[in-house]
């Protein structure tokens, strides 16, 4: 974390900032557990992390918990997922993980369950943009459910141009016909569209967005976050477009 930078604030939590290790997870989903019907017997420093029991009706269900700060960690740390029930994290980042394993993620708890993101649609498939107002796009697969993609047109347009939200409640893996090997895909769904978009150029000369990574990168690859930078595209969307605060009200900063 940078040092101007301070991390997301958190709403009713004991934790002012959102957590930035396994141990900030760890911390917060002590204030959680009961809520989930949790009751912690162990907490230990071998795998799985946690053995609680969780209330099932009349009766208990002995669970085995991991704790991770972003759940793709799982499969990185080489952990048997025959032997976990529970994976508590902060960030869900892990699409492909197996069905039997429940994901807990901890930020929807805090009011952080809304992240930012830009897609690029290419020059060939920009007309086709705006045939549907809900439709599949390939995306990161780190985003979630609520997250909000921003729609970044290339050349010749070289703007961010429409709002979506990602609706589906997952994504799936499939073959990606403009590159080699496959893609994660999701459903996304318009909120609106920018008559007067937010121009490559006007953000370049922006003083803080043009300090931005995916400004510097030319809003170029896969998985491009703009979370931290919301409130600067939003105002700016927003100066530009004043027929469109309707549409974007719940999605005003200090909402997400």
């Amino acid at each position: 974390m940078k040092r101007d930078h301070k991390p997301a604030a958190l709403n009713n939590a004991p934790l002012e900032y959102a957590p930035a290790n396994e141990l900030g997870v760890v911390f917060l989903f002590a204030h959680v557990a009961r809520r989930l019907q949790f009751r912690i017997e162990e907490i230990r420093p071998q795998f799985p992390d946690c053995i609680a029991y969780r209330r099932m009706g009349d009766s208990e269900k002995k669970t085995r918990i991991e704790f991770e700060f972003r759940s793709s960690s799982f499969k990185a740390h080489g952990h048997d997922a025959a032997e976990c029930n529970v994976i508590v994290c902060w960030h869900h980042d892990w699409p492909d993980c197996p069905p039997r394993i429940e994901v807990i993620e901890l930020k929807k708890f805090f009011g952080l369950s809304r992240k930012v993101w830009i897609l690029q649609a290419i020059k060939s498939v920009q007309a086709q943009l705006d045939e549907y107002n809900r439709f599949e796009w390939s995306m990161s697969k780190r985003v979630t459910p609520g997250d909000i993609p921003l729609m970044y047109r290339c050349t010749p347009v070289s703007a961010i141009t429409d709002v979506f939200l990602f609706v589906g409640s997952d994504k799936r893996r499939a073959r990606a016909g403009w590159r080699d090997g496959e893609a994660y895909f999701g459903a996304i769904r318009r909120v609106c569209h920018l008559a007067s978009p937010a121009f490559l150029a006007d953000l370049r000369n922006h003083r803080v967005l043009k300090t931005a990574s995916f400004v510097r990168r030319n809003m170029q690859g896969v998985g491009l976050s703009a979370t931290e930078y919301w409130p600067y595209l939003y105002d700016m969307m927003m100066e530009r477009n004043p027929a469109i605060a309707k549409a974007l009200n719940r999605l005003r900063p200090d909402r997400l």
